[in-house]
């Protein structure tokens, strides 16, 4: 019986397809998750926010792939939005 849903079964066939890719700068990407860690803790506001459950779902997608949690993701999401650093894509 296979225990894993939709979404795990997905992450393991990308693994096993080798889709996925080491870092080049692992020590440099370790400083900045560290970082993100450290000012986790600092955080004394709680705030509630209402999403739409796909951006929600895209954003634990994304956190697994950053490999930080969720809420870590969505702090330093904020943090750089406000101090000007979140790049815009296209």
């Amino acid at each position: 019986m296979n225990k894993l849903d939709k979404y795990e079964q997905e992450l393991v066939e990308s693994w096993e397809n080798d889709e996925w890719v080491s870092e080049e700068n692992i020590e440099e990407k370790k400083k900045e998750y560290a970082r993100y860690a450290r000012n986790t803790f600092l955080k004394n506001k709680r705030i509630n926010i209402r999403l739409s459950e796909q951006d929600f779902i895209d954003i634990k997608t994304k956190s697994l792939e950053e490999g930080v949690p969720y809420q870590t993701l969505i702090a330093s999401i904020i943090h750089k939005y406000v101090n000007g650093k979140l790049a815009e894509q296209g």
